[in-house]
């Protein structure tokens, strides 16, 4: 099956986008540097997020295509806690959120938005994503309810918009290694939600 492009929104519901071919994204000696670049004009003056999540799923595929390096640097996964994160670029002032992420197979997250928008791109194993939407309820002020699930597997991106909630499960037989992307991230806007009482917490 070919790798897909997909967008999720706080509705719970995803689309599915048109995603470049890859023979359009081959460049010689593209590397991070030049990756870190791009992200940064390109949010330079953006305005509009699903329309500049379109542009940096395009300069993810890029990356991922032309870097052996980005594919091939991921951690083994903690033996207690089945993850393990490998931060690929952190520089005072640039306000991006850059790592690769290990799970074994069956490690689960707890369901939470990002408060910023994401991208992941799956480099192995698959994924299993849940999706949530937060719905009005003068009882519970935070209450959620499960809209699709959605597995991906290698060669899929899925993009989420600030106000996107989900949970993910490791799936398969072999650990699952995703090239994750954030943007600045609002602590004020972070939540982990428990669906059974209705309530959310500060991630």
């Amino acid at each position: 099956m070919q790798s897909q492009d997909y967008l999720l929104t706080g509705n719970g519901k995803y689309q599915t986008c048109q995603k470049p071919r890859e023979w359009n994204l081959l460049r010689e000696n593209y590397r991070l540097y030049r990756f870190l670049t791009e992200l940064e004009d390109i949010l330079k003056d953006a305005t509009d997020e699903s329309l500049h999540l379109a542009e940096i799923r395009m300069l993810v595929r890029r990356l991922i295509v032309n870097s052996y390096w980005v594919r091939s640097q991921y951690p083994e996964p903690c033996q207690q806690t089945g993850t393990s994160v490998l931060l690929l670029y952190d520089e005072l002032g640039f306000p991006f959120t850059i790592q690769t992420v290990t799970f074994t197979p069956g490690t689960k997250s707890n369901i939470h938005n990002h408060g910023t928008w994401g991208i992941v791109a799956i480099l192995q194993g698959q994924e299993k994503n849940t999706f949530w939407q937060k719905i009005n309820d003068k009882s519970q002020a935070d209450k959620i309810e499960k809209k699709g699930e959605l597995i991906l597997s290698p060669g899929d991106i899925i993009s989420f918009t600030s106000d996107a909630i989900h949970s993910v499960e490791a799936v398969g037989d072999i650990p699952t290694v995703t090239f994750n992307l954030y943007g600045e991230t609002s602590p004020e806007s972070r939540f982990a939600y428990n669906p059974l009482d209705g309530t959310a917490k500060r991630f």
